[in-house]
């Protein structure tokens, strides 16, 4: 198993200690730094200065957001990145949600496992400089009746196939992920749950293409806290937890708050969502129950992380991506460490 490090959202106040903490990382031999975008900064321009100022480790977006691109768009924003960083580009891709699709891009959240298996194959034959034609119900390239013809893409990327992954949660579209992309990005991955939650839908959409899920890249982001006391470590990640289960989409339409429901907190996951929705963010963070939190963080020891560690490398995971809590760039660095003294004492590295 392999270690990587996510970034998340740039502009949030860390933008320096951020770039130190992808150098940190970098020197330490993590595979993989992953960075995120949503309705603030974008993630292949985060992507391009971290690219610059590191020497080996792989520079990934988790996610470039479908809506916010056309798909020929995302392969020459890949063919660039590939090719000026020296062949360290990991393409990550994900619909996003209805509330930043239609309200920030204006684009219809309908179908989007359709439009994301569409989307996919447009990008694939683009960056493999192919002549780009599609008929498709959401692309059509050329346009028919104009001035468009046929072309190919003109940048070379470093290496022929660049890595693709797709954001999933729910069963179908991680059995689509399994299907048509090279890993899959999750989160609130539980070693616990995993078969049923990730693993089995993965292993049917990779049998659908023919494949075993030897090869496929199963990439959780994990929070990850330092310390003795594991219920206040827990209790660090209770606001984080509550926004994904309660406020990360609608009452009728959230991800996460049904993936908490198909781990067992069927009762919980609806508590927080009624007092996240509500307004009442401290209540909908209380009733997150510290187990749901346990199982999907590593806290605790580096002997605590180890064991924990070795549970979702036997859970299916092949690249650990960790999200480093602290308020200081001193404990973001001591948890990154962390981690790789960790991944050692468990034997995986």
């Amino acid at each position: 198993m392999r270690l990587g490090i996510n970034l998340g959202y740039w502009g949030a106040g860390m933008d320096a200690d951020n770039l130190a903490v992808a150098r940190e990382a970098d020197r330490l031999g993590y595979a993989v730094c992953w960075a995120a975008e949503a309705y603030g900064s974008d993630a292949p321009t985060v992507l391009s200065w971290v690219a610059a100022q590191t020497e080996r480790i792989d520079v990934g977006s988790a996610i470039f957001q479908i809506p916010a691109r056309t798909p020929a768009m995302t392969a020459m924003t890949a063919a660039t990145l590939d090719s000026l960083s020296g062949g360290r580009f990991r393409l990550g891709l994900g619909v996003s949600g209805p509330q930043v699709s239609e309200g920030w891009y204006g684009v219809k959240f309908d179908k989007p496992l359709a439009r994301t298996r569409e989307y996919v194959e447009i990008v694939r034959k683009a960056m493999s400089r192919e002549r780009l034609t599609h008929q498709g119900e959401h692309w059509t390239l050329p346009l028919p009746g104009g001035p468009g013809k046929p072309i190919k893409l003109t940048v070379h990327p470093v290496r022929e196939h660049i890595p693709l992954y797709i954001a999933a949660i729910g069963p179908k579209n991680l059995e689509q992920t399994g299907e048509i992309a090279d890993g899959a990005l999750v989160l609130f991955y539980a070693p616990e749950h995993a078969e049923e939650t990730t693993l089995a839908p993965l292993r049917a959409g990779r049998a659908k293409a023919g494949k075993e899920l030897d090869g496929f890249d199963v990439v959780p982001t994990v929070p990850l806290a330092l310390g003795e006391d594991v219920d206040a470590l827990a209790d660090m990640f209770r606001p984080y937890t509550a926004l994904y289960v309660g406020g990360m989409g609608s009452a009728k339409q959230n991800f996460y708050n049904k993936l908490a429901q198909r781990m067992g907190y069927e009762k919980e996951a609806a508590e927080i969502q009624q007092k996240y929705l509500a307004g009442d963010k401290e209540g909908a963070a209380a009733a997150v129950p510290r187990e749901l939190i346990d199982s999907t963080s590593l806290l605790g020891t580096v002997d605590r992380i180890a064991d924990r560690m070795r549970a979702y490398a036997e859970a299916g995971v092949t690249t650990l991506s960790l999200n480093p809590a602290g308020f200081t760039l001193d404990e973001r660095i001591a948890g990154l460490r962390a981690g790789v003294e960790a991944l050692e004492r468990a034997g995986l590295a």
